[in-house]
């Protein structure tokens, strides 16, 4: 497995990625209420926007995206098909530490509100803290970098 930056080759791949999770599942014209297209999502990956994809034999199967403006990691994505082998968490870490490279010293997150959900837990172990509910339901998660 190797982790490297994203670049724009990569967006068909993270939207399929994204399409293939069993939770958080969002469908393109809910992606695309939210602004996240194939054409948008290009120009999150410079500037204050990174994004990470996780390549195994040679196919993106996993990628984290950050902000470093909002000091906030809004993507984190792993196909169900190789969950469990710490491909999430090498991903978390390589945001984890571009993010305090920026100066981020305290950085947010945002997930699905039930506790069932496996985010959840996967938060709390790699060292979040669970925030506050936001109004539209998700839960607001903050790490001190």
């Amino acid at each position: 497995m190797q982790i490297r930056l994203a670049n724009p080759a990569d967006v068909p791949a993270m939207f399929r990625v994204r399409m293939s999770v069993n939770e958080n599942k969002m469908t393109l014209d809910e992606l695309k209420a939210i602004g996240v297209t194939p054409e948008s999502l290009p120009e999150m990956l410079i500037g204050q926007g990174r994004g990470w994809v996780a390549e195994v034999d040679g196919e993106v199967t996993a990628f984290a995206m950050a902000d470093a403006e909002e000091a906030t990691i809004f993507a984190l994505f792993v196909e169900p098909e190789v969950e469990g082998r710490g491909i999430g968490r090498r991903l978390m870490n390589a945001a984890e530490k571009w993010l305090a490279e920026m100066g981020c010293r305290e950085v947010w997150l945002e997930t699905d509100s039930n506790t069932a959900v496996r985010a959840n837990g996967f938060y709390r172990y790699t060292g979040w803290t669970e925030s506050q509910l936001q109004p539209d339901g998700q839960v607001k998660f903050i790490k001190r970098l």
